[in-house]
């Protein structure tokens, strides 16, 4: 039995020395995860249900870690369902904490004294709270501590995951923190890092940002994230269900025609119902290389838009 396992771990050093993956104790051992494959997504943060997304023929599922219950074979059955395999991202945010994750501790709400990292409230989403992302503390929460969100998610076999708040750079910038930009680009390079270790080919999006890679293009951030959900491009800013300023959304098209031509996904989150929004959005995201969807600002509703159905 001891030569027996000797000889398993020098055949698995062996593997290493060619260049192979080796997959430790508490790493995924999962498919190669084909993220250029994707040609259509859905984004559904509450009220998502692994039955009702199952058959639907969706590539790319992004929600909330909660999709999986207290089960893996959840998130495991979505990706082989009966609508087509899926790719499966769980939704984290890193620039703000929320107060009803498992990491919060309630009595920092009942007794106004919170940790060092937490900074002041969010002044329009309730619950939400900006944090000092740079602070080891907070890194810890998210990356590598005793059950960390993301060492959640990866146990749980999503495949991906959606950092929100990256724009928490310029938050701080704008009140004085010179090193903000770099810190959140060391913050994401990190995450993906950990992540990848755990899980090989583990897709990292943000939310926004797409102005991050150009701040220091020397910094290997475009090589490490995976793509980039945009939202409001066309529609939805300053107000849902309104087209947003053209001048602001050609800037922005400048910035992701670099991200697809780096062979990054880029997806396009709109929020308008009106149909001819929908119409212009899809035939506008492909042909500038997005992926299109369109939902309601609270991401709770799946939908499936007549002559832009998954496939």
């Amino acid at each position: 039995m001891f030569l027996q396992q000797r000889l398993w771990r020098l055949a698995l050093l062996l593997v290493v020395a060619l260049g192979g993956v080796l997959v430790a104790s508490g790493q995924d051992n999962v498919p190669p995860r084909d993220w250029s494959a994707a040609d259509d997504f859905i984004i559904q943060l509450q009220r998502a249900r692994v039955n009702q997304l199952a058959p639907t023929a969706y590539d790319l599922v992004i929600s909330d870690i909660a999709l999986a219950g207290n089960s893996r074979a959840e998130i495991e059955r979505l990706q082989r369902s009966e609508g087509g395999d899926k790719l499966v991202v769980a939704y984290m945010s890193i620039g703000q904490a929320a107060t009803f994750q498992y990491y919060w501790q309630p009595e920092w709400s009942l007794t106004g004294e919170r940790p060092e990292w937490a900074d002041l409230p969010d002044g329009t989403w309730a619950g939400d709270i900006w944090v000092h992302y740079w602070d080891p503390r907070w890194q810890s929460i998210i990356i590598d501590g005793e059950d960390s969100y993301l060492d959640r998610i990866i146990d749980m076999g999503f495949d991906g995951v959606l950092l929100d708040r990256v724009d928490a750079a310029t938050y701080y910038e704008e009140r004085g923190r010179e090193t903000a930009y770099d810190e959140m680009i060391d913050f994401v390079m990190a995450i993906a890092d950990h992540a990848r270790e755990r899980s090989p080919g583990f897709g990292v999006f943000t939310i926004n940002g797409e102005d991050i890679p150009f701040r220091d293009p020397d910094s290997g951030y475009m090589e490490a994230v995976t793509g980039i959900l945009v939202e409001s491009l066309y529609y939805g800013y300053p107000r849902d269900h309104e087209p947003s300023p053209p001048d602001w959304t050609a800037l922005r098209e400048a910035d992701l025609a670099q991200w697809v031509d780096a062979g990054k996904l880029v997806l396009n989150l709109n929020y308008s119902r009106v149909p001819e929004h929908v119409t212009d959005s899809y035939t506008r995201s492909h042909e500038n290389g997005y992926l299109s969807y369109i939902s309601d600002r609270g991401l709770s509703r799946l939908f499936i838009y007549e002559g832009f159905e998954p496939d």
